[in-house]
């Protein structure tokens, strides 16, 4: 059984966690954190992390990052495995992130879905097959209106994956209105469309000649991410001192 705090317990990710893990025989969340009142958790749930002083395997966050430095610094006292799903940080924040692994276990993603961690495995083999080959490769991301960065974060991950097969040597690009030229070769054209309740859709071009290779990933619900996370916890419990990402988890299944 994984015991787990979770960290922004009254939101809308939080809650979504909270009943995935009702559900689940392996874990259990034993506390909250929130700042935000609501009745009907089955768990104590303090206002901030400091108060919280019930024993756990593992913190699940998706709060705010302003709330970030206060759970790095207790979890790197406690010596408490985190799995950090907060976006939005900045490179201050980054880089304490990185410290706090020094001292406990930390597991941070682009994304948390399974899916799309299997996609960037999938995606090297592909592109050492069809890049030398002269496939260009294009990224598409869509999600809904309400998404304020573009390109998505795990859009710019499934990029970097193709990329470090490719020693880093294209180019991305995310807007072509201004240029009048054929497309270079080592290039990867990055696009993203908003509008409506798309949850997330992420597709990889892999374009030649007289031939379209296209890897998807379409997110219906919240949930997988929520899934992800939970599976991240139970990975982290008894986990030394590190920096983990969703690669790990997938490793270990």
């Amino acid at each position: 059984m994984t015991r787990i705090i979770m960290h922004g317990c009254n939101g809308v990710m939080g809650q979504m966690i909270c009943n995935l893990v009702a559900a689940d025989e392996e874990a259990e969340i034993v506390a909250g954190v929130d700042i935000s009142e609501k009745e009907g958790n089955s768990f104590p749930v303090f206002t901030s992390i400091d108060k919280c002083d019930v024993e756990a395997d593992a913190v699940i966050d998706f709060s705010h990052f302003s709330c970030v430095d206060g759970l790095l610094d207790w979890c790197a006292a406690k010596k408490m495995p985190v799995v950090l799903c907060t976006t939005g940080l900045s490179e201050e924040q980054l880089a304490k992130v990185e410290e706090t692994a020094k001292e406990t276990a930390v597991l941070k993603s682009a994304n948390m879905s399974l899916g799309i961690n299997m996609l960037l495995k999938l995606l090297k083999e592909a592109t050492a097959i069809l890049a030398p080959a002269g496939f260009d490769i294009e990224v598409v991301e869509k999600h809904h209106r309400r998404k304020v960065d573009a390109p998505s974060g795990t859009a710019l991950a499934l990029a970097d994956s193709v990329n470090e097969e490719l020693n880093h040597e294209y180019e991305y690009v995310y807007d072509r209105s201004e240029r009048r030229q054929p497309r270079p070769k080592k290039e990867i054209g990055i696009s993203a469309v908003r509008g409506g309740t798309i949850v997330g859709e992420h597709d990889v071009i892999f374009a030649g000649e007289d031939e379209v290779i296209t890897f998807s990933h379409t997110a219906y619900s919240r949930a997988v991410f929520g899934k992800g996370a939970i599976q991240a916890a139970k990975f982290l419990k008894g986990k030394g001192a590190g920096l983990y990402n969703m690669s790990h988890v997938i490793d270990a299944q």
